[in-house]
Formats: C-alpha cells, structure tokens, sequence
C-alpha cells in the first residue's frame, strides 16, 4: 500500500513541529491527507484516508456524531509528546465504529512509513497515554502537597525502585503544570473520575498562565 501523503496546515503542530522529517517527506497530491492543528478539516470520500490531529478532543468534535454510527475513512492521531519535549515515535490512531479497515490500513502505511510505531484506539478522550499517566502525575502532586515525600525523594524512588527514566514530578514539571491542567481537565469533564481531576499545583498553574505570570505550556 503507498505510503504516500498530503498535508495540510494551519499553524504548529505539536505532533510534528517545523523541521520534523514528515513534513518535508509530504506530496503535492495523494491518496491520504493529513490535517494539521488548526486546520479546517474538510471531508473527502474520494481519499483512501483523511487524518486530522488531535489535541484534548474527540475526533467526534470534527467529524459529529449519531447514534455511533460515525465513521468511514477519516481517523484522528496524535503523536506522544511531553510538553514541549521531541514528539515520542509513537502515534496514537483514532478510529470511530464504523471507520473502515481500508482507512485504518491507509494510515498505518503513511505512519509506520515515516518510521513511527502506530497503536489504534477508540475515540475517548485522553486516548491510551495520557489515560494511564495523568492519575499518576495528579498522585504524585497530591503526595508532595501531603508531605508524603519530597518531589526528589519520589522522583528517585521510581528511577532507582521502579527502573523508570524520570519521575513523576520531575517530568510532569517539564511537560508543563498547566498543560498537564488542560490534559486533565478534558479528562475529568467526559469522565468524572476523581483521579483526573487537575491537582492544586496544575491548577495554580494555569491561574498564572491566564495572569500571564507563569507556566505557558
């Protein structure tokens, strides 16, 4: 299958910021088209695939929605990233009910043809990443607002104990506290689950974002 694409941008894209190889491997004209972030998505049947990048919302947000019904040959995607960390090589792709296997193929081509590894879920909020680990970082921020422990006690503790890379706090902190407010608050609205509801520090933090004091992430 070709695994040739089309992009269409409208401004920064956080799956593939300016200088990332898949923008200049794009085509003038293909069977797959790509949206980037704040582009308008339009729909094209004619096209094997239509992908639109996502950030906090649901594919649905794009496309609507009835009676899960939707689907057919456009997915969402989102390439994991830690504020403004690189882009991870992993690509979360979004599918609807009805979204066919022939699209989902088409997509796979385009991505794992830019070298990057492709996991397929289905529309939810948060997706697969950020569903795991944001209750984690809100944990670890309550933990320090306890006094459980220090943020570099529990950083290190999940380095040396846990064999991870970096700590949660270490690393939400890097991501950005009032990114990881948005991220969680998108969470918590759809699902209401305690656990994804913004910690008080991703809380302060966004309140500095908006008096222009602080965290802009």
């Amino acid at each position: 299958m070709s695994s040739t694409y089309t992009i269409v941008a409208g401004g920064a894209s956080r799956s593939f910021p300016d200088g990332d190889p898949f923008l200049a491997g794009a085509s003038a004209e293909a069977d797959v088209v790509v949206y980037l972030q704040g582009a308008r998505y339009r729909p094209d049947a004619t096209r094997a695939a239509v992908l639109v990048e996502l950030d906090t919302e649901c594919l649905g947000v794009h496309t609507g929605e009835h009676a899960g019904d939707e689907g057919g040959n456009v997915l969402g995607f989102a390439r994991y990233r830690n504020g403004d960390d690189p882009p991870s090589g992993l690509v979360e792709l979004v599918r609807q009910p009805r979204t066919t296997d022939s699209a989902i193929a088409a997509a796979r081509a385009v991505l794992e043809g830019a070298g990057l590894e492709v996991v397929v879920c289905t529309d939810q909020p948060g997706r697969i990443v950020d569903r795991l680990v944001r209750p984690k970082y809100n944990a670890a921020l309550r933990f320090l607002d306890e006094g459980l422990a220090t943020a570099g006690d529990m950083d290190l503790t999940c380095r040396l104990g846990l064999g991870y890379p970096d700590g949660p706090i270490e690393r939400v902190e890097r991501g950005g506290l009032a990114r990881h407010h948005d991220v969680t608050r998108a969470l918590f609205e759809v699902f209401g689950t305690p656990a994804y509801a913004p910690a008080r520090r991703a809380v302060v933090a966004a309140a500095r974002r908006a008096r222009g004091d602080g965290d802009a992430s």
